[in-house]
């Protein structure tokens, strides 16, 4: 039984050995208890004392065995002595344990390979943090100002609102806007040469960074790569030559000739049949000669029948050569995009009123009809259009606004505009007594005419402006405003 429990615990020195040495002798039946104990005690410690010598991972036993190899038998010394120097010689020599210690300081300092800068970073011991605590009513003051902001900001609108009312914002930021700022203390593109925050040393040879040694002066040449000058696409196409009436026919004549000729020699290798005699009124006698005489009336219908299928035949060439409604539209979609790629042109133009829908109409349909981009301002003292695109759709937009538009013709509203209830009253053709307004002194004024890099809007819309800021905050997305102050100061 006491073999078999050892054999348990999977020790590798606890199973059963096979020399004589390692044995021992039972004891008699009649022993006590203590003569068992100290009998497998002594087992015990010669298993402990094997599994050490072996070696292996270096583990230790556990805590409540230790003792058990420190226990010394006082039975037959004579004969465990005899077995452990027995099973001493058996024993593999003992291996030396793996130094797992540094280099020492000496052999660092002697390594010329050694760097101390990438050594692993000392970590800072972790400081715990303590509480802090708010103090009290800190919270309420907080929300007390936020209440007072939001007040504040209530009260900065109904003013604004009892402004816009009463009309005295129209004219208060003009002056501000039309404001040059001062020149900078120092430009930047001298800013690397010069010394300081402005030219006050520039007479000083030693306030320069001309010749010192963080000068971005030096006697390296930088060629920048070429760029194609923007104006050559603006370059209209040569136009052919203008030829003299005389010049025109001498080369129609050649070139049928040379059709004719090409005609004849298919006809003679037999590639295309020989066409029938055009016969007309004129030559009809001539080319059908006897026939001709013999019955004049049937020649005559005969000839008359050819001369229609002839014509036939050109109207309908002429049809298919025609183009569609669609392709007519691409193509004029076509040429616009060309016209637009050669240059953008913009227009500005002030209108005293609005009233007339037909004005609003004509102005938004040329141009996306012209496929213009832009923008028109409605406002009750005065509008704004702006307009952007090709050079040939500038020009009929121009004429539109300048020649055939009657700006002081007043129609009545339609019924649609009529009933519309958020259509504002200075909009409307109508005053308020129903009576037509009149608008006599109405009139357009083109404020600005130019080139533009590229286009400021992506589309053509219209805006209902009821006072300035309104109208300069829709302009100032599109860095246009300046157009504003400059309509009010044009009269």
């Amino acid at each position: 039984m006491d073999r078999i429990s050892l054999k348990r615990h999977g020790s590798p020195g606890l199973g059963l050995r096979n020399d004589g040495g390692s044995r021992v002798q039972k004891p008699d039946p009649g022993s006590d208890k203590a003569a068992k104990l100290a009998a497998l005690k002594a087992r015990v410690s010669a298993a402990i004392g094997t599994s050490k010598a072996k070696g292996g991972l270096n583990v230790g036993l556990h805590p409540a065995l230790e003792d058990l190899g420190q226990w010394k038998p006082g039975g037959n010394k004579s004969s465990d002595s005899k077995s452990n120097s027995r099973h001493d010689s058996n024993r593999p020599p003992k291996k030396q344990a793996l130094d797992l210690s540094g280099p020492s300081n000496e052999e660092i300092k002697s390594n010329p390979y050694f760097d101390a800068s990438l050594g692993a970073p000392s970590v800072k011991p972790r400081q715990s943090r303590h509480l802090i605590f708010n103090q009290k009513g800190k919270y309420i003051q907080q929300a007390n100002a936020l209440r007072r902001q939001a007040a504040l900001e209530a009260l900065k609108k109904k003013i604004a609102a009892g402004t816009r009312k009463v009309g005295i914002d129209e004219d208060k930021d003009v002056e501000k806007n039309f404001i040059i700022d001062a020149p900078p203390e120092i430009e930047w593109w001298d800013e690397g040469l010069v010394d300081g925050k402005n030219y006050d040393d520039i007479e000083n040879p030693k306030a320069l960074k001309i010749e010192s040694e963080d000068t971005i002066v030096t006697r390296y040449i930088q060629h920048p790569v070429a760029i194609e000058p923007p104006q050559d696409k603006n370059v209209p196409a040569p136009k052919p030559m203008y030829l003299t009436s005389t010049e025109q026919a001498k080369l129609r004549r050649q070139r049928r000739m040379a059709d004719l000729k090409e005609e004849q020699a298919k006809i003679r290798l037999g590639l295309v049949p020989a066409p029938p005699p055009k016969v007309k009124k004129g030559n009809l006698m001539r080319v059908l000669g006897e026939e001709a005489v013999k019955d004049p009336t049937a020649v005559e219908a005969r000839v008359n029948r050819e001369i229609a299928d002839r014509h036939a035949k050109h109207v309908e060439a002429n049809e298919e050569r025609k183009l569609t409604k669609e392709q007519k539209h691409d193509k004029l979609a076509t040429n616009q995009e060309k016209d637009a790629a050669k240059g953008l042109h913009m227009l500005v133009f002030k209108i005293n009123s609005l009233a007339n829908g037909q004005h609003r109409y004509k102005i938004n349909i040329n141009a996306d009809q012209l496929a213009l981009t832009g923008l028109v301002i409605m406002h009750p003292k005065q509008n704004l259009v702006i307009v952007e695109g090709g050079e040939w759709s500038i020009k009929h937009y121009k004429k539109l606004m300048q020649n055939r538009i009657n700006w002081t013709e007043n129609l009545a509203s339609r019924e649609k505009d009529a009933q519309n209830e958020a259509l504002k009253q200075w909009l409307k053709a109508e005053n308020e007594e129903g009576d037509l307004k009149d608008l006599a002194e109405n009139q357009c004024k083109l404020i600005f005419e130019g080139e533009v890099k590229s286009r400021a809007f992506r589309k053509w819309g219209s805006k209902v402006c009821e006072t300035d800021s309104e109208a300069r905050e829709v302009l100032t997305k599109s860095k246009m405003e300046n157009f504003w102050n400059l309509a009010k100061s044009t009269h």
